[in-house]
């Protein structure tokens, strides 16, 4: 269920809030290949099934960047600012890949939103940690905190 704040006071009002868990999202091959491309990391633990087979993992996995990057559309799920002209990714404190993600495995994310402050006249910041799971696993994949600027 997407949380909603009609407007930076409502964000503000928001912080500390558990944002809950959105759906689980399959990771394909297709996708850590697409992935791939766009970077320009072909490294054989992400697009090589037969090498990665046999190696550490037991089989091709998601790059760590492709994981973090999944935080954009899943954020989506989890919060919508109404209200405001514009929100803007403003940086990471911190991110660690704890786990790998298989390809062929499912993930979701789980998010709770800190503090949530006036950053000058008519902008709000809000901090929010996120965490991506693995179904079947205790370890995360990805932990990190990100930074948004939301303005009217």
């Amino acid at each position: 269920m997407t949380v909603t704040a009609n407007g930076l006071d409502e964000l503000k009002a928001l912080a500390g809030t558990d944002l809950g868990r959105t759906g689980w999202l399959e990771i394909t091959q297709d996708r850590v290949n697409a992935f791939a491309d766009a970077t320009s990391d072909h490294q054989w633990i992400h697009v090589d099934r037969e090498r990665a087979a046999a190696g550490p993992f037991g089989g091709t996995i998601a790059h760590g960047f492709l994981t973090l990057s999944l935080i954009i559309p899943l954020f989506g799920e989890l919060l919508a600012v109404k209200g405001v002209s514009m929100g803007i990714n403003y940086g990471l404190n911190r991110v660690r890949f704890p786990a790998p993600v298989a390809v062929g495995s499912k993930i979701r994310m789980a998010a709770q939103l800190g503090a949530a402050e006036d950053a000058g006249v008519n902008a709000v910041q809000a901090v929010v940690d996120f965490t991506i799971e693995v179904e079947g696993s205790e370890k995360p994949a990805c932990v990190a905190q990100g930074v948004y600027r939301y303005y009217v």
